[in-house]
Formats: structure tokens, sequence, C-alpha cells
């Protein structure tokens, strides 16, 4: 009796070298996002890079179904995060109305609203319930929340006239007037 051996055959060299570079580029693709999370949000001096915002129906700028950050140029823009399934998002929903309110006869401050991970009759009905009157849209596909690298909602973007960041607050407003303070760092 004599045992035969089976020679054993290894992985093909190019089914080696294709795994090996899914392997390198996963690991890339997983630094890429490592790094971009630990960047943390943008910061004040930060400038803005141009974006574009589709706005709801109803909530359109100036007849405009959709704004690009570039279209406010020496304004001052408030940039304001929110979800209707968000319950802090509620408590300032009103104070940022009521800013709105008062900075929009002189023209020279912009709120928009950019609706973070939601569906449209949901956000419709928050929009209804505070009511909500300056230009709101979905951030599609969380492009514009990704650029900003927000943590969550609500958040607020304060943009001056240049598109330099100059204020970022993080949570809800406790009045109108802590808004009206930072939008008055710009005016003056």
């Amino acid at each position: 009796m004599t045992e035969t051996t089976i020679p054993k055959r290894g992985v093909p060299l190019w089914v080696q070298i294709i795994i090996w570079v899914f392997i390198a580029a996963l690991l890339v693709l997983v630094g890429i996002t490592l790094n971009k999370r630990q960047q943390g949000t943008v910061q004040p001096g930060d400038k803005i890079p141009d974006f574009t915002l589709p706005l709801f129906s109803g909530y359109e700028y100036e007849g405009k179904s959709e704004v690009k950050l570039s279209d406010f140029q020496g304004k001052v823009v408030v940039l304001n995060f929110w979800a209707s399934w968000c319950k802090p998002c509620e408590q300032e929903a009103a104070e940022l109305e009521e800013a709105w309110q008062f900075y929009k006869p002189g023209g020279q401050v912009i709120f928009l609203g950019a609706d973070y991970v939601d569906t449209e009759p949901e956000a419709r009905a928050y929009l209804k319930k505070f009511g909500i009157t300056f230009a709101n849209g979905p951030d599609m596909g969380t492009k514009i929340s990704q650029m900003f690298r927000i943590r969550g909602v609500p958040e607020t973007y304060f943009i001056d006239q240049t598109g330099e960041l100059y204020y970022v607050k993080v949570g809800p407003f406790v009045s109108v007037n802590e808004i009206k303070s930072i939008v008055d760092q710009k005016l003056k």
C-alpha cells in the first residue's frame, strides 16, 4: 500500500493581488473616514465652500426652488440644521422664526433651514406646526451636513458676508436675544 499525495495548489497569484489591493483600499477608506471624524465640525475662520440647497415648495427664497451659498454674498447667513423628530429643535423653532422676522425687512441677513435625515411629510408638518416662513429644504443625501461635519441636530452655523464661518451653535438657542447677539456681531 503506497500513499499517494495530491499536490497542494495555492491560490493563483492574480487572486492574491486582488485581495491585497482590496484590503489596502479598505484601509485607506477607513483612514480617511477616521481623519474626517477627528477634525470635528467646521470651525470659525473656515471659508465655507459653495453648496446648493433645494427648497421645499412653499419655502422658496424669492421664487427660487434652490439656493446656493454664493447667492448670499454680502449678507450674513444663518444656516440651521434641524429635523422633525428632534425634540431640542422644537425648543428653538419659535426663536429662529422670530429672529428671521426681525431681520427680514433689512435684507442683510438670510435664514436657511436644512432638514436632516427626515421625510418630506414630517418636515412639512414641523414647519407648519411652528409657523416657520424662512427658506427651508432637505439636505439631500446629507451632502451639506457632511460638508459641515455636523454631529447632530440642532446645529446652527453663522456665515459672514464674505462666506467665512464666524460662529457655531451646537444645541438649541435659549432666546431670540442669543440669536441676535450672534448675528449683530457682523452687522455693525
